[in-house]
């Protein structure tokens, strides 16, 4: 790994990227002896507003808590991509849902466009989820932490009641990833 590992999960409020970034957070920390730090941002709405979460991880002191020259980014709306493509590294990576970004234009790296929001309604009758979903795809392409330790961040965080239904999103988000890498 790279000294320093740069991550942003972007979309609007109430799709649940900032627990996402978290999660990712927790997972570096607690289960892979990493140090991490993630920080937020989100627009005065509660709902619907702009939404971004970022999570540094090194093996090394992370000195600057903010990210930089992104590696790797999620964006689940039209408007996060198009503000924060242009912060990813030429050789980063871009995963958006292929509903809800049509315009790559911006696109810089690899971009994948997947059915995210398509295989939340089909794989959890909802698209409540489709944050864990995005962040079982992003922790299968980055290898950055292992899927038991992702899991295991994952399940100190969902509402009890909830862990299977989360289990599932996150599975369904490393089989999609799973696919692009074959």
């Amino acid at each position: 790994m790279n000294s320093r590992t740069e991550f942003r999960f972007a979309g609007s409020g109430g799709q649940g990227l900032i627990l996402a970034g978290i999660i990712l957070a927790d997972a570096a920390i607690s289960y892979e002896n990493k140090n991490a730090v993630q920080t937020q941002s989100y627009g005065p709405e509660a709902r619907g507003g702009s939404s971004k979460s970022e999570v540094i991880i090194s093996d090394e002191n992370i000195e600057y808590p903010k990210a930089t020259r992104v590696d790797y980014m999620v964006a689940l709306t039209q408007e996060s991509f198009s503000k924060y493509a242009g912060d990813v590294k030429d050789d980063g990576v871009i995963i958006v849902d292929s509903e809800l970004v049509s315009d790559h234009s911006k696109a810089k790296g690899k971009l994948y466009s997947l059915d995210l929001v398509k295989s939340a309604r089909e794989g959890l009758g909802k698209l409540l989820g489709l944050n864990i979903i995005a962040l079982g795809v992003l922790v299968e392409l980055s290898g950055i932490v292992s899927h038991d330790s992702i899991e295991k961040a994952l399940l100190k965080r969902v509402p009890k009641g909830f862990e299977d239904y989360n289990k599932k999103a996150l599975e369904i988000g490393f089989e999609l990833a799973g696919k692009i890498k074959k």
